[in-house]
């Protein structure tokens, strides 16, 4: 086949998903595609052939952020929990402009997950996401973060906090001083091992505040 053929094949690929999608979304607040988009992420998620599961999480959260209701935040949390960074590229992308545009469902789906003490990778993403959409209420949400048992969790959210730059959040950094808990930052390629202290004061610095260490 030609490479103009080739490229053909690409365009009437595009517009079959446009149209598959239009087809799928026709009612977005139809129970039956709720139930189904919500089973298809959890076989996704475990899924034994990953590359597989990979794709078709990343699709599941471009879907999952059209279709309005609670099932469908939560099921966007779940997929930002993956281990593969593609993944969850997709998803916190999905959150923050969902977060844009119906901010309270985003923010009620993070609470809940809260509540549950949920773990893993996405309780490390979910403050940068809430500070990348910086609605009011971002601030006690995140706050909520500080105080969960992983560390790492913590640091997310001392990081989150330092980029929504909101004078408020000084107190609650400054508890942190002397923290010698110890975290791994990730800086794109690069690792960088620091302590809960070191980063609040970093934070405090960005924010203008005077560190406390000893106070």
């Amino acid at each position: 086949m030609s490479l103009p053929d080739e490229l053909q094949r690409i365009f009437d690929a595009d517009r079959a998903l446009r149209n598959a999608e239009s087809v799928l979304l026709r009612n977005k607040s139809s129970k039956e595609l709720i139930a189904l988009l919500e089973h298809e992420t959890e076989n996704a998620i475990q899924m034994e052939d990953r590359n597989e599961g990979v794709v078709r999480l990343e699709r599941l959260a471009d879907l999952c952020a059209q279709v309005p209701g609670p099932r469908m935040t939560d099921a966007l949390i779940a997929i930002l929990n993956d281990g593969e960074p593609r993944v969850r590229v997709a998803a916190g992308e999905a959150l923050r402009d969902l977060g844009y545009e119906r901010y309270a469902e985003v923010a009620r789906g993070i609470e809940r997950a809260l509540d549950r003490s949920a773990d893993g990778l996405a309780m490390c993403e979910l403050p940068w996401v809430l500070a990348e959409i910086a609605e009011p209420s971002a601030l006690p949400l995140i706050r909520r973060f500080l105080d969960h048992p992983s560390s790492d969790v913590a640091a997310a959210a001392i990081e989150a906090l330092a980029q929504l730059r909101d004078p408020d959040s000084v107190r609650d950094l400054e508890r942190f001083i002397g923290d010698s808990r110890v975290v791994i930052i990730e800086d794109f390629e690069d690792e960088t091992k620091t302590t809960l202290g070191e980063l609040a004061e970093d934070a405090l610095e960005m924010l203008g505040g005077t560190p406390s260490a000893g106070d």
